[in-house]
């Protein structure tokens, strides 16, 4: 049997995990997104094929949605905007072909590698600043613990996902997959509080406030003390779900399967 090949859409949502991720289902709510995308797959066998998958849409995360008292403290906030492109590889348990009536329906795992851009900002005098090139924990200064880190990376997408023919032309479906990250600043928050006086002194009075916009202003009584901004030990995660259809545009020969395993006796001489 020739490998089948489909295009199609997808529309759901996107959300992540850090150290802004909310505690509560209401918060959880309030910070998924939509997300959309578009995937070109082609079936190596019945059991197994390749997805070629391209999403975009929003992540974000606020202290404000916390529930406990030192994250509602703490007061940071982010969105960003974020574009992915991953290849997947995807097993059917129960083997999948469109064109037999007997194979229509199938789970399947998949897992794979994918490129990412993101740009965190957050809100500050009315306007969304972009926090990467400001240095938040202290980019740039010697002896601070904060990394230089890059809007451009590679995450491990794995999930799980359900898929049905309802024709030999269409495929309806719906998937959702984790990515697992090598950063801990999807957020823009990893390590620790830079002294506030010294932020002020290198990077302006607008960048430690924003750096530091606890209620408690923690980075102003630090005095040679270091105090977590966030949890270095830790990558964040993102995640992509929702449906999809798609169109299977490679014939095969096998146009009309199900057609002719209706037809009873002969169909199969």
């Amino acid at each position: 049997m020739n490998a089948q090949m489909e295009v199609g859409l997808f529309a759901g949502v996107s959300n992540y995990r850090g150290e802004l991720s909310p505690e509560s289902f209401k918060g959880g709510l309030k910070q998924t997104h939509a997300n959309v995308g578009g995937i070109f797959r082609y079936g190596l066998s019945n059991f197994f094929g390749l997805s070629l998958n391209a999403n975009y849409g929003k992540i974000s995360g606020n202290d404000a949605f916390a529930s406990t008292a030192s994250r509602i403290n703490r007061n940071l906030s982010f969105k960003s905007n974020i574009f992915e492109a991953n290849l997947v590889l995807e097993f059917n348990i129960l083997g999948f072909q469109p064109y037999n009536y007997t194979r229509t329906f199938s789970p399947y795992l998949f897992a794979g590698g994918a490129f990412y851009h993101y740009n965190p900002k957050t809100y500050f005098n009315n306007q969304w600043v972009e926090l990467k090139k400001l240095g938040t924990e202290g980019q740039g200064i010697d002896g601070a613990a904060g990394k230089t880190y890059s809007t451009n990376q590679f995450s491990i997408p794995m999930g799980i996902g359900v898929k049905y023919a309802i024709t030999d032309k269409w495929v309806l479906g719906f998937k959702v997959g984790a990515r697992m990250t090598f950063n801990d600043y999807l957020d823009d928050i990893s390590t620790s509080y830079v002294a506030y006086d010294v932020l002020v002194a290198n990077k302006g009075i607008d960048v430690a406030n924003i750096a530091d916009p606890s209620l408690n202003q923690v980075s102003q009584h630090l005095e040679g003390q270091v105090f977590n901004r966030g949890d270095a030990s830790k990558n964040d995660w993102y995640i992509i779900g929702g449906f999809f259809v798609t169109y299977v545009f490679e014939d095969n020969g096998l146009v009309g399967a199900r057609k002719k395993n209706r037809r009873g006796k002969g169909c199969y001489d």
